[in-house]
Order: structure tokens, then C-alpha cells, then sequence
């Protein structure tokens, strides 16, 4: 810590110039107070001010400077080696706080966002298939990751999301390998998989990829950043020291948003472009329909135009089931992603409508890597801050600031949509989901679901299962004999403690609930068809 001497009408008092150096502090004007060296406050402002915004700019700075000493703290308890990769994860926490202090109100003026252009959305049908000789060339260049941060937790498992069994005893990580190496053994190539890790996951899934070893499947990992929590009152982190596993509740993998900083940060970035790799499709680990689409990567590499898309986003039409996912929209000239938390509330409910907002972000991205580094190297990866409030097991409410991958869209030149059939987007969230992907709509090829002929329209359907008793998978999984036929369903409601037989078949719109203390089992053979089951077996036409 460097002091200076600062001449102060009768006495001198030492000014703080804050270590790492913080952009928008005036180091002059930053003091010491006498009784306490910890608190800080700004020299010539004893009073409060009289103005509001005033007043709100002195307490912006202070908690700026106050998180930096925090965070200087923290960082004094990491050994000397590891010092270099911890200060750059500081700094951007640091950097990402500054911006939360500064934002005030929406990101958006709702009444400048304009209707998107006609060529802004591209219709996945009208883009060409490559030819054989092709694809070969094409797949060299192309580089697949998947987001591996999340747990299961949710859904009632241990360890990583990307290791719960979701068909054949074959897990999310399994599939994705099983995709991969079914397209490098096809178009005798080498498609690398990349996957971005938390502090959560990382551990585990280094573990799980041993068995990955034999395959003809290049594998790489690397991690995102790790972020303390911050206390909702103090707005001080409410970690320690840098000693994760101690505390691990006071530190968080800050959204997806962070892939671009932590893909550069770990060296794979530069690595694969002097590889003469020059896209990656980027997706979430549990959407089964994320498979590399040969038509979409044609469409980047061998344009009819001269323009280059450096920024491919797949979206697909809304269904009441998605009226909360993010949106395309055309603002300020630029394509970007509308998440609902940057919605004003008066206008959350057009943000839902079907009409207005037709598409919505599957989080199925294309990124050309090239124009990754260059919009980091220049600094102006400019993503929206999503503030996510949590309630630790003490009780302490903290602040999570996290960033969306799809947010940077707007950050790059010539940006794109392209309406995706549903079958793209395929997420496993919930057990709910679980059931469908586990049931005879689908059948696997080559690590890829496909959705059965016999289902005579492409939705999937709309399945509602009580939190209460199917919401872990244990529970889920010991409520059924063997997974339905659902083939014909388009509705599924089930609450309460409800169990299924074994060959039951689901057709039209289905609703069975159990009244508390009642106990409803659905006999084995069973055939519901537009019915409702009530508490007391009760059998009705729906």
C-alpha cells in the first residue's frame, strides 16, 4: 500500500492511493479517519451533501473503495505462487462490481426497442446442406463447448448437472461424448470438446473423464471464475479468506457470461486459433438438442453474402412454457438478447406475450473465435448484470453479479438469429423434463435423441409433476414401474403422492391429483385418456 502526504488545512493526514488501483477513484481525495484506518471517507465532504445524487456518488465511491480493501485483504491470504490467477479473477470481480454500482434503473428503454428487421432472423429451413467434401474442411474448424458449471442439486443428486443418468444409464456428459466421437469417427476428423467448469464441478468431472481416454474424442477443461458472495446490507464480500473448500457458500461461478474472460484466461482461446480453428458453438450441457448442426456451421463458413457472421444465435418460436426465456431484439441498430430481469415491470407482461415477442434465446451459440479476441483485447465486452439474491443456511441474504453468455451478442459485428426447429432445444431442468427425454418419444442414435416418427406433431408435451414427491430423481424414478407411453400426450398434470404401474398409457390432456393424506397408484396396463383422476379414484371425461 502506497500513502502520499496531502496538506490539510492545519494538520496533514495520509491519503489512501487503493492497491490494484481502482478506474473512477479519485486517490487524492480518498482518506484515512483517524480513529479507525479501516474506514474510509472523502476528504472535503464532512457534511452531507445536500443533493441526493450527490450523496449517492460519495457512497458509490466509498463502497468501491471499501470492496477493494476487501478484496486486497483476501487476496494477502493466497500463497505467493498462485497470487498472479487470483488477482486477475479479483480484478474482474472488481471491474463487474464498479459497473453494478454505476447502472442504475433498466438497461433498456422499453419505448427505443424497434421491431426486428426482416433479415435479422434467418429460417432454419432455408439453409443449404454442405456438401460431403465439404464437411470434412468445415468440422476442422469448428470447436464444441459445453457449460458444466451447474450441480444437481435442484434435482435432488450430488456432484455435477452433467452426471445424472437421463437415458440408457447414459449420462449428459456421455451423450455429448458419444455425439462428438460418432461425428469425428464420420467425417474422419478431430472435433475438439471443450468443457468450462466451476469450482463446483471441476473435481468431479476430471475424475468422470478418465473413462473417456480410448475414444477418438480430443478432450479440454478449464475453469470459470470464482466470485466471493457479497452481503446484501455491507456490500462486502462475505468471504474471509481465499481458501474455497473452508467456505465454499461465500463464493459463486458467476453465470455463463464469464465464458469469454475465462476461455482467453486459460490459454485454449489463442491455442485453437493458431490451430486455424474459427468458430465454437457454445451450449448448455443439459440441452439434449444442442448437437452440432453441419447446416448452421455452413452457413458461417461458406456465406452467399461477403458479410461474416461473427455472432450466430438459435432461437425458436415461444410456447406458454417459455414466456420467461430471453428474447431477440433490435436496439440502438444492433441485435441482443432481452433476459426478463432487464424488463420494467409495467412491461413484463408484453415481455411474456407470444405475439410481441415471438422468438426466444435457446442458449445455442455460435462465436467466431477470432472476434472473441478482438472484442477482449479492445474491452468492449459489455454484458448486462443479472443481480441474483440468494439466502444462505445462516440466514445472511447475498448477492450474487452474474452475467449471461448471450448478452455479448451485441458486442459483435454482423449478429444473427436463426429460428431453430424445437427439437434443438431439449433442457433438462427439472424431473418434469426428465420424463420426457426418458420416455418413448424419443429414441437414441449415436448420442442423439430424436423424436419418434409415431409422434404425429412435432411439439413435445407440456408436463407438470407436484414438487412435493417427483421433484428429486430418486423419488421420481421410485414412482414409476417403467416410464409411460406418451406418445399421444399433449397435457400431464400430476400432484401429490401418486405412483404409475407398469405399461400405462397417457393420451390427450391428463390430470391426476392426490388430496393430501389420499394415495393414488395407476394401475399397470392402465389407459388415460383425456381424463381427470381425483383423490378418491374418481375416473372423469376431461
Amino acid at each position: 500500500m502506497v500513502l502520499h502526504k496531502q496538506k490539510q488545512e492545519s494538520h496533514e493526514r495520509p491519503a489512501l492511493v487503493v492497491r490494484n488501483g481502482w478506474t473512477g477513484v479519485n486517490v487524492a481525495d480518498i482518506n484515512y479517519t483517524a480513529d479507525n484506518p479501516h474506514l474510509l471517507k472523502v476528504r472535503g465532504h464532512q457534511r452531507v451533501p445536500s443533493g441526493s445524487r450527490e450523496f449517492k456518488e460519495l457512497t458509490k465511491r466509498d463502497a468501491q473503495i471499501q470492496l477493494q480493501h476487501e478484496l486486497d485483504k483476501l487476496l494477502s491470504t493466497v500463497p505467493d505462487l498462485r497470487q498472479p490467477s487470483v488477482k486477475k479473477e479479483l480484478d474482474g470481480f472488481a471491474q463487474l462490481f464498479h459497473r453494478f454500482l454505476q447502472e442504475e434503473g433498466p438497461s433498456v428503454d422499453w419505448e427505443r426497442i424497434d421491431r426486428l428487421p426482416e433479415n435479422a432472423v434467418r429460417d432454419y429451413s432455408t439453409l443449404q446442406l454442405p456438401s460431403a467434401d465439404q464437411i470434412h474442411l468445415m468440422l476442422e474448424k469448428l470447436v464444441v463447448v459445453k457449460l458444466n458449471g451447474g450441480l444437481g442439486t435442484s434435482m435432488g443428486c450430488h456432484g455435477p448437472k452433467s452426471v445424472i443418468p437421463v437415458r440408457s444409464d447414459l449420462t449428459f456428459l456421455d451423450l455429448t461424448v458419444q455425439q462428438i466421437e460418432h461425428l469425428n469417427k464420420t467425417y474422419k476428423t478431430n472435433v475438439p470438446l471443450v468443457l468450462m467448469n466451476s469450482f463446483n464441478t471441476d473435481e468431479d468431472t476430471q475424475k468422470i473423464i478418465r473413462k473417456y481416454k480410448g475414444l477418438q474424442i480430443e478432450m479440454y477443461t478449464f475453469n470459470q471464475s470464482c466470485f466471493p458472495r457479497i452481503n446484501r446490507e455491507s456490500l462486502l464480500p462475505v468471504a474471509k479468506n481465499c481458501n474455497i473448500d473452508a467456505d465454499m457458500e461465500a463464493w459463486y461461478p458467476p453465470g455463463h457470461g464469464d465464458f469469454y474472460e475465462s476461455f482467453k484466461n486459460s490459454g485454449l482461446l489463442r491455442k485453437f486459433i493458431q490451430a486455424g480453428r474459427e468458430y465454437c458453438f457454445i451450449s448448455n450441457i443439459d440441452n439434449l438438442g444442442a448437437t452440432v448442426d453441419l447446416n448452421i456451421l455452413n452457413l458461417l463458413l461458406n456465406p452467399s453474402e461477403e458479410n461474416s457472421t461473427e455472432f450466430v444465435m438459435e432461437v425458436t418460436d415461444k410456447t406458454r412454457a417459455d414466456v420467461k426465456g430471453g428474447t431477440l431484439i433490435q436496439y440502438e441498430n444492433k441485435l441482443r438478447l432481452l433476459e426478463i430481469a432487464q424488463v420494467p415491470k409495467e412491461h413484463v407482461d408484453e415481455f411474456k406475450s407470444i405475439k410481441t415477442f415471438k422468438f426466444f434465446n435457446t442458449n445455442n451459440l455460435w462465436a467466431k473465435l477470432d472476434a472473441i479476441e478482438r472484442v477482449l483485447n479492445e474491452n468492449s465486452l459489455n454484458m448486462e448484470i443479472i443481480v441474483n439474491n440468494k439466502c444462505l443456511a445462516n440466514g445472511l441474504n447475498v448477492i450474487q453479479l452474474e452475467t449471461a453468455v448471450g448478452a455479448a451478442m451485441k458486442s459483435f459485428e454482423g449478429g444473427l438469429g436463426i429460428s431453430v426447429p424445437r427439437s434443438r432445444f431439449l433442457p433438462v431442468k427439472k424431473t418434469s423434463d426428465l420424463l420426457l427425454v426418458m420416455s418413448n418419444l424419443y429414441s437414441l442414435n449415436k448420442g442423439s435423441l430424436v423424436m419418434s416418427p409415431q409422434r404425429m406433431f412435432p411439439t413435445t408435451p407440456l408436463v407438470k409433476l407436484g414438487d412435493n414427491h417427483f421433484s428429486k430423481v430418486k423419488e421420481f424414478l421410485s414412482r414409476f414401474a417403467n416410464i409411460p407411453d406418451l406418445i399421444e400426450l399433449d397435457h400431464l398434470t400430476v400432484s401429490g403422492d401418486v405412483t404409475f404401474g407398469r405399461g400405462v398409457s397417457l393420451k390427450g390432456t391428463v390430470i391426476i391429483i392426490a388430496n393430501h393424506g389420499d394415495r393414488i397408484d395407476i394401475p399397470s396396463g392402465a389407459l388415460l385418456e383425456n381424463k381427470i383422476v381425483s383423490g378418491n379414484m374418481r375416473i372423469l371425461d376431461h
